[in-house]
């Protein structure tokens, strides 16, 4: 099931930052060496009394007229209230209610979205009746926090979790593969959506995409059902530059938490962008199955060596997706896509691929008798055994003598042997190292 997705919104200088840097915690800087959007922090992954969530920063998103701050509030608001579930809307305690607040507010109420109502900055008691005239906005009871010295903000993601849906009991939740169609504008999303759901296909039904503006077709292909999200319109009323490309990076947030499969779509044309980057790494940061799809391979010049070289290129810009599969197609013309649903089918397996212990453990112990772990710190590594705790993505746990020793290189060897022998091909592997004392 998808994570909620919870969006920040407010004027600023209230605080959003401040939060979600705190909320973001030790996250950010475990994600901060993987090419992508994290670049820029404007999401990160939550959790709190067992419930984990996305969370996202609207905080950058700012006009290039910096005076209009009311235009800046809309824009903030649309986007929070297409791509969220829960939105929190955070005022400035000190400085009290402002006509901004009282607009967006008031959009935020038309919405069938659940608000959580926070009031920063509120550091002390004597702050608290602050917060009071904030039931003049008519979005429920506020919440009174300190982003900086966190205060309050147990009592905020308790609000939150309020609204998160239950899982609910869904037959269909494995009846048919989820896939996410992303990339930048243009890239051939809707085209390539079209051409899967188009006559020649049995499409059982066209419906709008859950409060995300986005399309969901579920599409029957011979005995396989498939549901494609695409997240066309990314350019829609985007008049801000840097809004083209946060946007584009939002909608995809949404997209991608719902999907086992993401196709990341590469204009043929244009070879790969630094957004590309970022929104590949989208994928492989929420442990997705991951297909690199180069569209519009029939407009490109090319002889007996393009398709290598542009290969080449990919490897080299998306390194740290080296195990996605390249796709070459053309939406336009069919060409090459009966091969690309193969290979979605054939990644959805492996992504939900589960490997017995004992069998896994043969592996282990024969590749470290291959190469022994090296000395770090003075210690050896010793690896007692490893269990699968999960699937979409496969991830393992291995019981050691001591965490701490693991090294880097060693790690990406036990990853690469586990591909060798189980495949995992499209999919990221997740390890987990655990220390075990000796009996």
């Amino acid at each position: 099931m998808a994570k909620p997705i919870v969006a920040i919104v407010g004027r600023p200088n209230v605080g959003k930052s401040t939060l979600f840097n705190r909320l973001a915690g030790k996250r950010i800087a475990i994600i901060e060496d993987t090419p992508g959007v994290t670049r820029d922090r404007i999401y990160c992954e939550s959790e709190w009394l067992g419930h984990k969530f996305t969370l996202i920063d609207t905080g950058g998103i700012e006009p290039e007229s910096e005076d209009i701050i009311l235009q800046q509030m809309r824009k903030q608001a649309e986007i929070a209230i297409e791509t969220s579930d829960v939105i929190l809307f955070m005022v400035d305690g000190k400085e009290g209610l402002t006509p901004a607040d009282t607009e967006v507010a008031e959009m935020l109420r038309k919405t069938r979205k659940p608000v959580v109502l926070v009031v920063n900055k509120v550091d002390n008691l004597n702050l608290e009746a602050n917060a009071f005239e904030f039931y003049n906005l008519g979005i429920g009871d506020p919440v009174t926090i300190s982003a900086s010295s966190g205060l309050g903000l147990g009592d905020m993601l308790d609000e939150i979790i309020k609204h998160f849906k239950d899982e609910e009991d869904d037959d269909s939740q494995d009846a048919e593969i989820k896939v996410a169609i992303i990339g930048k504008p243009n890239a051939g999303k809707s085209s390539l959506l079209n051409r899967l759901s188009g006559e020649e296909r049995s499409i059982v039904s066209d419906i709008p995409g859950t409060t995300r503006d986005a399309i969901d077709s579920y599409v029957i292909i011979g005995e396989d059902k498939f549901l494609f999200i695409d997240t066309a319109g990314i350019r829609r009323k985007s008049k801000v530059k840097e809004d083209v490309e946060r946007y584009s990076v939002l909608r995809a947030i949404a997209a991608v938490e719902r999907a086992d499969v993401c196709l990341v779509m590469i204009d043929g044309t244009e070879g790969i962008t630094e957004q590309d980057e970022k929104i590949a790494g989208l994928a492989h940061e929420a442990g997705k199955g991951v297909i690199i799809v180069v569209n519009k391979w029939d407009a490109v010049e090319k002889d007996d060596k393009t398709m290598n070289e542009f290969s080449k290129t990919i490897r080299n810009k998306l390194s740290f997706i080296s195990y996605a599969p390249i796709a070459f197609i053309s939406a336009k013309t069919g060409q090459k896509i009966p091969k690309m649903i193969e290979l979605i089918k054939h990644v959805a397996s492996q992504h939900a691929l589960r490997i017995k212990t004992g069998v896994l453990n043969e592996v282990i112990s024969e590749a470290v008798m291959m190469k022994q772990p090296p000395i770090e710190k003075g210690k050896a590594l010793k690896i007692y055994y490893a269990t699968q705790v999960s699937t979409k993505p496969p991830t393992f746990v291995f019981f050691v003598n001591d965490s701490e020793i693991v090294h880097f290189s060693y790690e990406r060897y036990l990853e690469n042997q586990l591909r060798q022998h189980f495949g995992l091909d499209g999919t990221p592997v997740r390890l987990i190292f655990r220390p075990k004392k000796e009996d």
